[in-house]
């Protein structure tokens, strides 16, 4: 599929505890822009890589709390650099509520 017409899914994390999300598909996303210019499209905060396409996916209802030295995205990358491709899921998260959740992952169900 061509970078014109990429779908992306978006988890816009509301909170990790509650594990309270909200999936938000994108159609058409140019992976030639930036990170930083796609999260200021959604909105301002961090980014992590969920699934790509036929790939394995996590166990973690919300976000992985592993590999975020590749998986959260570096606001200067491009999308496609970033390792997202048509179909990839991202979550959209305040960092500092991530940070404390994976200092601390327990669940308030």
């Amino acid at each position: 599929m061509s970078a014109e017409g990429s779908t992306v899914t978006v988890r816009l994390v509301r909170s990790f505890e509650h594990r309270n999300f909200r999936p938000v598909v994108y159609r058409g996303v140019p992976l030639d822009q930036t990170v930083r210019d796609f999260m200021a499209f959604v909105r301002q905060d961090t980014m992590k890589i969920i699934h790509q396409a036929h790939k394995a996916k996590t166990g973690e209802l919300v976000v992985s709390l592993e590999d975020d030295d590749k998986l959260i995205l570096k606001e200067d990358s491009t999308l496609k650099a970033a390792g997202v491709a048509n179909e990839t899921e991202l979550a959209f998260f305040c960092e500092e509520d991530y940070r404390n959740y994976r200092a601390n992952p327990v669940s308030a169900w």
